[in-house]
């Protein structure tokens, strides 16, 4: 029985594929990325430097939530419901960013990590990322830089939140199909 059938019998149970009735087009994804509700949480124990991000984060109309170290960092983390976007100092006192990045990722926690830090050899660049950073940006950076790499993270964790939605559709349609095949004489 095609689908075309069961839409012309109107005593058959219509049935639409979910990849069917519901692509997923570019605006829904577009809208997705524009999600400026997704916090900043910014862990910097440079006054001047956690000043600088904070005030350009504020400014292109993201919510931040400033940090002074490792520790606070993750309490900000830990009281997120949602998502959320880091942009990690490396070097900290108490915990630095490594073990920032380390502790979300066993967490299970869905976000989306820059690692910014003055050490530009290429052994720490591997170092951060293994340790669960998603990007990495050396100090001293360009602004327009910064933004770029946030505007990624909020495409990346929209597209994640899009395949999170899909999944939870198919396991409907699924769990539909199998409730179906359960009424259905043989």
């Amino acid at each position: 029985m095609t689908t075309e059938t069961c839409r012309s019998d109107p005593a058959l149970i219509p049935f639409t594929p979910p990849w069917e009735s519901a692509p997923i087009v570019r605006s829904e994804i577009a809208a997705a990325t524009l999600d400026k509700t997704i916090p900043i949480i910014i862990a910097e124990d440079d006054p001047v430097s956690r000043e600088v991000i904070s005030a350009a984060v504020s400014k292109w109309g993201f919510r931040s939530i400033v940090t002074q170290d490792g520790h606070e960092a993750m309490a900000a983390i830990r009281a997120e419901q949602g998502a959320v976007i880091v942009i990690l100092d490396w070097m900290m006192p108490g915990m630095d960013g490594l073990e920032v990045c380390r502790r979300i990722r066993q967490s299970g926690k869905r976000a989306h990590i820059i690692l910014l830090t003055a050490r530009a050899a290429k052994e720490s660049l591997v170092e951060g990322l293994k340790s669960g950073a998603d990007d990495y940006l050396v100090k001293p950076f360009d602004k327009n830089e910064l933004l770029a790499r946030i505007n990624v993270g909020l495409r990346i964790l929209g597209l994640e939140t899009s395949l999170v939605n899909r999944v939870k559709e198919l396991e409907s349609a699924l769990s539909e199909i199998h409730d179906l095949k359960l009424q259905v004489p043989l």
